[in-house]
């Protein structure tokens, strides 16, 4: 018979392996170990469901970065910069609501968006190809500024890569 770590483990696999919204696979964890009828009702410690939700916090830090990443534009998993935003958000408010902490994660990602804008400048402006910025100017240097950059932070012309978009 198993443990209730073990119940845990598994289901920390699910959550961190989980698709594009880790928060539903955390809280289907949660409710398959404790709650569902087909489940095995346990009474998880604070630490047990703490693993979990780093877990979930993990995935989405995944998920942001990947999009981040331009490497990555060619990839089957790739949803652009809109899609790292959104993410982003819903990252936060996930750290929020769980009360998970993680000061370091948006200067991470405001490094990340800087290299991808320089290569993507690049690439458009000497070898003459098509933006994949896929946001607009405005979304752009809003997540910017959440990230706490500023706009002499950001690339020149960087208006010229973005869709024209609201």
């Amino acid at each position: 018979m198993k443990n209730v770590d073990d119940y845990v483990a598994n289901e920390w696999y699910v959550v961190r392996h989980s698709g594009e919204i880790p928060e539903i696979a955390f809280h289907s964890s949660l409710h398959y170990l404790t709650e569902s009828s087909d489940g095995p009702n346990l009474t998880l410690k604070d630490q047990q469901a703490q693993v979990l939700k780093e877990a979930a916090a993990e995935r989405y830090r995944e998920i942001v970065l990947r999009d981040l990443q331009h490497e990555n534009c060619s990839s089957s998993s790739y949803r652009g910069i809109r899609r790292s935003i959104v993410n982003y958000h819903r990252y936060t408010e996930f750290c929020r609501r769980q009360q998970l902490e993680d000061p370091g994660f948006a200067g991470e990602v405001a490094a990340n968006l800087m290299l991808f804008l320089a290569v993507e400048q690049v690439r458009v402006k000497k070898q003459g190809k098509d933006s994949v910025v896929n946001c607009s100017f405005e979304e752009l240097s809003c997540f910017a500024r959440v990230l706490g950059l500023v706009e002499d932070d950001l690339p020149c012309h960087l208006g010229r890569l973005c869709r024209d978009r609201s």
